[in-house]
């Protein structure tokens, strides 16, 4: 191991033990350093120049789209803020460097409400016509995974990571821990969605009390990501829905259609857990086509005769 290597990895445990960022986060952090150090093929930090580092950022533009791009100059720019605060280096060699560039702007998918209506009422119908009891208990999970997925928005990451303690059906509330560990408690506002989670909390419950999650498998592991985006996928099958499903799809539909019903678009924030209110707008160019469908039928000017 050479000295970037060791300095990299005394970075990671710093972002792991003292900033207490998620594993799925610190992977990311690992993969883009690694990649870093393979090609700026330097040993030490002294060595790396505002040169390197635009090489490094032309190589990553050839192979990436912009968004990734964005990510790995950030997870760069992060450690040269860990090596300065540690006096490693006097300057970050990113002082030098322009990095600007136009991301551009990729709306989200949200999922029609009449087909989230056609989906979870297939889930239902599988439960109601489950011929087994591990049938009828994994489409009870499925119905509870959807549900507070719609419920809340909450990441899948958020999800599959919420534990026994953090679901509290008694007040109805949900403790969500997002990105950077910051905490936010969320309202469920709905009864039937309360009962179904109160359901499955009567059949889970042992098998959540051994993984100490609240959603888990059959055989009592803590329900992954990979499993939920299996799920999906084979309702949406069952279901015969063209459109491709992803888990955060929920969030997104979950987020324009309260824009929609015009809900002040800072709790919509609050309720993501975005940290600025910018990254909630992007929502608001969703809602354009709502605008354009109203402004088409609704709009006086319709009905002139000239």
């Amino acid at each position: 191991m050479n000295m970037l290597q060791a300095q990299m990895k005394s970075y990671l445990e710093y972002c792991r033990y003292q900033k207490r960022l998620d594993e799925k986060t610190l992977k990311a952090y690992r993969i883009d350093l690694e990649q870093f150090q393979a090609g700026a093929n330097v040993s030490d930090i002294s060595q790396i120049t505002p040169a390197i580092l635009e090489s490094f950022i032309a190589g990553l533009h050839q192979k990436y789209k912009p968004k990734t791009v964005k990510r790995k100059i950030a997870s760069l720019k992060a450690i040269f803020r860990y090596f300065e605060y540690r006096d490693l280096i006097g300057q970050s060699p990113f002082h030098k460097v322009q990095v600007k560039f136009r991301e551009p702007v990729i709306l989200p998918k949200a999922i029609p409400l009449h087909t989230v209506e056609h989906f979870l009422g297939t889930i239902y119908k599988q439960r109601k016509c489950a011929k087994t009891d591990y049938q009828k208990k994994g489409a009870l999970r499925d119905i509870a995974v959807i549900e507070l997925l719609f419920a809340t928005g909450m990441r899948i990451s958020e999800l599959c990571s919420l534990k026994i303690d953090d679901v509290n059906l008694e007040d109805k509330t949900i403790l969500i821990y997002g990105k950077g560990a910051k905490e936010r408690r969320i309202q469920l506002g709905n009864d039937d969605v309360t009962g179904i989670l109160e359901e499955y909390r009567g059949d889970y419950f042992s098998k959540m009390k051994k993984c100490g999650h609240f959603f888990a498998n059959q055989a009592g592991q803590a329900l992954s990501d990979q499993s939920v985006r299996r799920m999906i996928n084979k309702y949406t099958a069952i279901a015969g829905i063209g459109l491709h499903i992803t888990p955060h799809m929920f969030r997104h539909t979950f987020a324009t259609s309260l824009l929609e019903a015009d809900v002040d678009i800072r709790y919509i924030q609050k309720m993501l857990g975005h940290s600025s209110i910018n990254i909630t707008e992007i929502y608001t160019h969703v809602t354009m086509e709502k605008q354009r469908d109203i402004l088409a039928t609704k709009h006086p000017r319709k009905d002139f005769s000239l």
